[in-house]
């Protein structure tokens, strides 16, 4: 056990336990979010795909600039400003009811993803051997994927006993409670950050970003996945709620089911993924994604949903640590934060997504999916061609 807990630095531990803690509480609510102002607010698919979609936007463009502001000043203040920023958010998802405000929330919860995400994960390659960076990335998807197990049981358990904004303010208490922690680890731990000799200015950032043609590449790969990806949280609850009796009891089964296949299978399909190649373990990852959709397309009941759930979860298991772990291995030392926040730029997927398949949902519900699976299997085409420019 010493020897486990050895293997990374205690500073990631530490952020590793505490992306558990603050995903519980996310999952609580975000995946609930379709569902709420469904009823809660009787929003339109359309309006639901535009609030959850702008979270997408957000994070797309603040990416940049949240991973250039943690290489030029640091990654301690980013964190520290971002978590209770994002604490004072969640506390509003609870206060306001309105279609506009919760747009306005949406976008700051975007934003603020956008900055604590590239900061934290380049603190923790900062305290990471080169040669452990691609287990890391595994360990912190699973992590993610405990919290996916327990947090929306307590998100449905706790609205039952309250209210529907009781989630809400729970998880903004716990955000804060994370920052609170987080003061202390960071002023207690030395950082190691490489800074740049000669310091950029934004636009001498986007000069060199955008002069990597396989970072581009990368990115637009991404984005397509991202696309499909996204009906996971928008659509799909729609969709189900559609489709069978007790739809909220459903998704939140899905939802477990999901985090619950990738504890099991994590572990072994890591262990199978670090002895191929991050390009095969990608097109594993995208076929599996392309398939659990069709189902999901073809699903009537709840064991078919349930199935396409399983192959939809092993294809995030394949791919999204090698999404991340493909561009941390191409960026500079002294720019880790501009790369994994200009990678950020695949989540305008995650904003057109939600837009573009609420509006399929309207009109053309029952192709909504095959269309999805083909768009992610077209990204295969996007990452070949950034492993034929490495080579």
């Amino acid at each position: 056990m010493l020897k486990k807990l050895s293997y990374f630095h205690p500073l990631v531990w530490s952020i590793l336990f505490g992306t558990v803690f603050t995903r519980i509480a996310s999952f609580m609510t975000l995946p609930f979010l379709a569902l709420y102002l469904h009823r809660e607010l009787n929003a339109s698919p359309v309006d639901i795909g535009v609030t959850l979609g702008v979270a997408q936007l957000f994070a797309t463009f603040g990416g940049i600039f949240g991973g250039y502001l943690t290489d030029k000043v640091g990654r301690k203040v980013i964190i520290l400003l971002t978590i209770f920023v994002w604490s004072a958010v969640f506390f509003g998802f609870a206060l306001f009811h309105s279609v506009p405000l919760f747009i306005v929330l949406s976008a700051l919860n975007g934003l603020c993803r956008s900055f604590f995400e590239p900061s934290t994960q380049a603190l923790m390659i900062d305290f990471t051997e080169k040669e452990k960076r691609r287990r890391l990335f595994s360990v912190r998807y699973t992590a993610i994927n405990v919290a996916g197990v327990i947090g929306p049981l307590l998100g449905v358990w706790i609205s039952s006993l309250s209210s529907p904004a009781m989630p809400f303010i729970i998880t903004g208490i716990m955000y804060a409670l994370y920052g609170c922690v987080l003061v202390i680890l960071l002023n207690h731990f030395k950082m190691r950050q490489q800074m740049a000799t000669e310091r950029q200015n934004l636009f001498q950032m986007f000069k060199v970003v955008g002069a990597d043609t396989k970072l581009l590449l990368l990115i637009a790969g991404g984005t397509l996945i991202n696309l499909g990806w996204s009906q996971y949280d928008s659509t799909l609850p729609q969709l189900v709620n559609l489709s069978v009796e007790d739809g909220v009891q459903l998704f939140s089964i899905l939802l477990v089911t999901n985090a619950s296949i990738v504890l099991l299978l994590q572990l072994p399909i890591s262990i199978y993924s670090e002895k191929i190649s991050m390009l095969k373990s990608l097109v594993i990852g995208t076929c599996f994604f392309a398939l659990g959709l069709i189902l999901f397309n073809m699903a009537t009941n709840w064991p078919f949903f349930i199935g396409a759930m399983v192959i939809f979860t092993i294809g995030e298991i394949f791919a999204f640590p090698m999404m991340n772990a493909m561009i941390e291995e191409i960026a500079p030392d002294t720019q880790k934060a501009t790369y994994l926040g200009a990678s950020q730029l695949k989540n305008i997927g995650g904003f057109i997504g939600p837009v573009f398949g609420g509006w399929l949902l309207i009109h053309f519900p029952g192709e909504i999916y095959f269309v999805m699976a083909v768009l992610m299997l077209s990204s295969l085409i996007f990452y070949k061609r950034a492993l034929a420019k490495n080579s």
